[in-house]
């Protein structure tokens, strides 16, 4: 009888090996993406980037099309600046200035005016760390858990949950082959659109700069507009003064 028992525990303790063998966590998943955006070697001495390209905003039913400038610096100070063309509405030119200093928050619309960004989507800003959220999230308080699988498209993904110590959290889809992040999703308050916005960003066409892997297409998609970005240049690692991320002195 126990010649007999032998191999089945033998088979049982081996199939619970591989199991356990195969199994990932969200621990393994986020090295895995650090490691393949330039490693935690690179990615800790990048400073700062600059992203210049173009944008189509769609909304109402129109395609309104410009450009954009994305200016980013360690470890929070952000600053997007957009140029839409009016011409096909009757207008002349829309532009939106927004910026955070790491502190404060500040947009400026030619067409709604200038207001602090505070609450929700101010803390949404500050999280937002560069060059990764996720490099350094441990230490500043966040967690991530492991929810399950989805596909992004045709490709498969491992979806994280990111919560930070403050401020909204946000679903993170990892490519289970690359463990590039396909999607992100995150919930934050915006008083343009009267309240909790959710938003879906979507990116692909991945380039390495200076020995970091990036998106060069970003497509945000809300229930107020798309707003579609194509990069065509990016920087890393050049001066940026602070005075760029500040509030304008108003003379």
């Amino acid at each position: 009888m126990h010649r007999s028992l032998k191999p089945l525990t033998v088979v049982a303790m081996s199939l619970l090996w591989a199991s356990m063998a195969q199994a990932q966590t969200a621990d393994d998943i986020v090295e895995k993406h650090l490691a393949a955006i330039g490693g935690r070697a690179v990615l800790s001495k990048a400073t700062s980037e600059i992203a210049t390209g173009s944008v189509v905003v769609s909304t109402q039913g129109m395609d309104l099309s410009g450009s954009v400038e994305i200016y980013r610096k360690a470890p929070n100070k952000t600053r997007s600046f957009i140029r839409l063309d009016l011409s096909a509405v009757g207008g002349t030119e829309l532009t939106v200035d927004q910026r955070c200093d790491g502190k404060t928050g500040f947009v400026s619309n030619s067409m709604q005016g200038d207001r602090e960004i505070t609450g929700a989507q101010l803390q949404a800003m500050l999280n937002n760390t560069f060059p990764s959220t996720l490099l350094n999230y441990k230490e500043e308080g966040g967690k991530v858990e492991l929810v399950g699988k989805d596909k992004v498209g045709d490709r498969a993904v491992h979806v994280l949950v990111y919560t930070p110590k403050a401020g909204p959290a946000g679903r993170l889809f990892f490519d289970t082959e690359t463990y590039d992040v396909l999607r992100t999703v995150v919930s934050v308050n915006v008083p343009e659109a009267g309240g909790e916005v959710e938003q879906t960003a979507d990116v692909g066409d991945f380039r390495t700069v200076s020995g970091m892997r990036m998106p060069f297409r970003v497509t945000t998609i809300s229930a107020i507009q798309t707003v579609s970005i194509t990069v065509a240049k990016v920087e890393i690692n050049v001066p940026i003064d602070d005075a760029m991320f500040a509030r304008p002195v108003v003379k």
